[in-house]
């Protein structure tokens, strides 16, 4: 045995375990089968301007304890998240505050928005039982109409009626003007960009790129006592009860010779007819400035496409819905019975998990293991 443990992923679980494992004075190697570390958070540098290769990740947490934790290894900026709706050239702010109200009804005091809402809610009665009908029960017709209905079935690629009712059971409504997204008490971006803060964590540690763990199973193994894994549950058990579902996401990238494409990081384009779901502009992540404070002169813009996962694929968002949750069970007793191997991260405990949580989690597993 040449190592203490053998992690498979070099994402946020997987490196926040390798630096608490070295720091306990553990002995790791890093695998992954991309060419880059960092997971889905990894940022390219695109003309000065820091890529989210893998979708917008925008770090907020409530949790003291991970925030000081996470600051260690960059300096935040203070990004705030303030999503535009755009439905059909209409614009509105995200998430619904009296910005949307004013925009949607010409209300101007909360009591009046309270009132419309209310009014609209009336449609109905009884528990709601399923997406659309939670959604109309919590907003009213209008907002369910222009801002959720389009947006959600594109994104699940299943109509808003035959979506479970909890996937929007905490629909954040505001009667203030704040618009920003998160209620949070700590937000930002890495100042420098994800990857730079993945690799910090992973200093000192060594890491294999380019390598398939399936490919080399036998081998890695056997170099260390235990293995962390961070991948697809189920394709560790080479997927024999069944494939868990995901949805995945196809970026279209376009470097643009311009200053500004849509004056914000995030617009969401909410009719049905638009197939992307939103729009990414990544230097407004960072203000659109450079390391020195300068403009930046041109812009990387992604468009987000949702669709059905399928093998090849990156996976997602799991589908956490009754027919998975079972499968789900089966493939975590499978996992319990590996006397060597933890299962870790969103795609190893298949849930859906905020950056905040997976770091949450990996810090608790290296208070029991290490």
């Amino acid at each position: 045995m040449k190592y203490d443990y053998l992690i498979v992923g070099s994402g946020l679980y997987g490196a926040v375990f390798a630096h608490e494992a070295k720091k306990a004075g553990k002995s790791v190697l890093v695998v992954d089968r991309r060419p880059n570390i960092a997971g889905n958070v990894y940022t390219e540098n695109v003309e000065g301007i820091h890529v989210h290769k893998y979708g917008a990740h925008i770090f907020h947490t409530n949790n003291r304890k991970v925030w000081e934790y996470v600051t260690q290894f960059a300096e935040f900026n203070r990004f705030t998240n303030s999503p535009v709706a755009n439905y059909h050239g209409e614009l509105f702010s995200l998430p619904f505050n009296m910005y949307t109200f004013n925009k949607m009804w010409g209300v101007v005091t909360p009591e009046e928005a309270s009132e419309k809402i209310a009014e609209q809610r009336k449609e109905i009665t009884g528990e709601p039982q399923n997406l659309e009908e939670q959604a109309i029960s919590l907003v009213g017709r209008d907002i369910y109409e222009k801002l959720i209905k389009g947006y959600t079935e594109k994104q699940w690629g299943r109509d808003c009626k035959d979506l479970p009712a909890f996937i929007i059971k905490r629909l954040p409504v505001r009667l203030t003007f704040d618009n920003n997204y998160f209620n949070a008490l700590y937000q930002g971006i890495p100042i420098g960009g994800y990857t730079q803060m993945v690799a910090n964590m992973l200093d000192g540690i060594e890491v294999r790129l380019h390598t398939d763990y399936f490919e080399h199973k036998a081998e890695l193994d056997a170099l260390a006592e235990k293995v962390i894994y961070t991948g697809p549950i189920d394709a560790y058990f080479d997927f024999r009860l069944g494939t868990l579902e995901y949805r995945s996401v196809r970026f279209e990238n376009e470097l643009l010779n311009i200053p500004n494409f849509q004056g914000n990081a995030a617009v969401n384009y909410t009719d049905r007819e638009t197939p992307w779901t939103r729009i990414i502009e990544h230097k407004w992540f960072e203000f659109g400035k450079d390391a020195q404070g300068n403009d930046l002169p041109k812009t990387v813009i992604s468009r987000e496409y949702s669709s059905e996962w399928k093998p090849g694929d990156e996976p997602y968002y799991p589908v956490n819905d009754e027919k998975n949750g079972v499968l789900y069970v089966q493939y975590k007793a499978l996992a319990d019975a590996e006397p060597k191997v933890i299962f870790g991260g969103r795609l190893g405990e298949y849930k859906y998990y905020d950056m905040d949580a997976v770091i949450a989690s990996a810090l608790e597993l290296c208070n029991k293991e290490l």
